[in-house]
């Protein structure tokens, strides 16, 4: 299966990787244990702009279900509502659209009922983004190994040389050659 980069976001969720690149069927291949809650939940999810005469939903009733360990891909033409479906499980909806209806759960937490410092806690250290233009998400002025240790640094309150060694470790994961020449290359 070929993706288009253009189209893939890539979550991390805690110890999970989650790409999504609105096919809404979880990976068949392996069965989900039967006492495997939900990592990840939306239910009838509608994002709405108010922005023009009248409001215009963006995404309608998006629901749902990613359990531990499983993938879950979001597939669509152009302008269908993967962005939006994205950006609205981290609440980086852009105004004037705002989460209309639905819930959007993570561990059974209702995301949307979290207060905007509870939700900052929750960024970065539990579920991450990656957008789908890394050309434009990246700094070109600063190093590679920084940006990936920056959010390390804030939300897992590593030092900056851990957090520089834990970049060079994912940068090995995913299978980057020699991480710890790449950390310090620009973008």
């Amino acid at each position: 299966l070929a993706l288009n980069p253009h189209l893939v976001y890539t979550f991390f969720i805690r110890n999970f990787l989650w790409s999504a690149p609105m096919s809404l069927s979880a990976n068949a291949s392996s069965p989900i244990p039967a006492s495997s809650a939900p990592l990840l939940q939306a239910e009838g999810v509608t994002v709405r702009f108010d922005a023009c005469e009248r409001p215009f939903d963006v995404v309608r009733d998006v629901s749902f279900t990613l359990h531990p360990g499983r993938t879950l891909c979001l597939v669509g033409e152009s302008g269908c509502g993967k962005s939006m479906t994205a950006l609205s499980l981290l609440r980086l909806i852009p105004e004037p659209g705002r989460l209309a209806a639905g819930r959007i759960l993570f561990e059974g937490r209702d995301l949307a009922e979290l207060s905007k410092s509870a939700m900052e806690r929750v960024r970065g250290r539990d579920i991450g983004m990656i957008f789908q233009e890394p050309m434009t998400s990246l700094n070109p002025v600063i190093r590679v190994g920084e940006q990936v240790a920056e959010p390390l640094m804030r939300h897992l309150r590593l030092s900056k040389k851990a957090a520089l060694a834990e970049a060079v470790e994912l940068f090995r994961l995913v299978g980057i050659p020699a991480p710890d020449m790449r950390v310090r290359d620009y973008p």
